[in-house]
């Protein structure tokens, strides 16, 4: 299965992911990877409003993260993305309750999830999988000052950059 996956439209519908928040994108795409995995799926999400230099396709593996500059919309890339797939469309399902986005879908055979019932399936299968389970419930205090000493024994960062 290959989603195709209206980012600010599925984070709403999912407990816990606010809009507002600035790392919303990056929770949403550490929910996606594992469900990924776990379903033996691959996906596109879009986001849009991107600031000055974030924009562009990042690779997940199994997820590959568009993210829209400022002045373009989600809406349009994601509906010329399915254009561009032509006969390939088919093989994907979009994910969002957008009904423009829906319609241009429809055109091209695309199945749709709304993206409520989309956030639905993500939940029930990442609360199904052991690993996920354990990692909802974090780290304590002691295990992150662990990993901090760590990483910060040398001074620098393995690459050279200071965090």
């Amino acid at each position: 299965m290959h989603y195709i996956i209206d980012g600010h439209n599925l984070i709403p519908k999912i407990p816990g992911l606010k809009l507002s928040d600035p790392e919303d994108e990056k929770k949403l795409i550490d929910l996606l990877i594992p469900f990924l995995r776990l379903t033996r799926s691959r996906a596109r999400v879009f986001f849009d409003r991107a600031t000055d230099g974030q924009s562009g396709e990042r690779n997940f593996g199994l997820l590959k993260a568009v993210f829209v500059p400022a002045g373009q919309s989600a809406d349009s890339a994601i509906i010329a993305h399915i254009h561009k797939l032509a006969g390939e469309a088919r093989n994907h399902s979009l994910v969002s309750s957008d009904r423009m986005i829906q319609a241009a879908a429809r055109a091209r055979y695309v199945p749709i999830i709304r993206s409520e019932d989309f956030a639905d399936m993500l939940i029930e299968k990442l609360v199904e999988d052991p690993e996920r389970t354990q990692a909802f419930e974090g780290l304590t205090v002691g295990e992150v000052e662990e990993w901090e000493a760590l990483f910060n024994q040398y001074g620098t960062t393995p690459d050279g950059y200071n965090p």
